[in-house]
């Protein structure tokens, strides 16, 4: 899923609860914290803007409730 040089991040809220997503580089290391909020149930897209990021891997994690997973983005510029 490469992009430039910005991309969309959809999820499914089935219940009320609180969400965190953030981006990781290859090696691991926090670079922005998207969203970090209580959220009712739904369907959301957030904007992730990397114009200010160079080219690379990297990855978002998302938790909410009791359920998290990790996905990888491809920066290309």
């Amino acid at each position: 899923n490469p992009f430039n040089p910005s991309t969309k991040i959809k999820f499914s809220l089935p219940k009320e609860g609180n969400v965190y997503i953030s981006i990781y580089d290859s090696k691991g290391s926090l670079v922005n914290t998207l969203i970090n909020e209580q959220m009712n149930p739904g369907v959301y897209e957030l904007i992730f803007d990397a114009s200010l990021l160079p080219s690379g891997v990297y990855f978002y994690k998302l938790s909410a409730n009791d359920f998290s997973d990790t996905k990888k983005m491809v920066l290309i510029k």
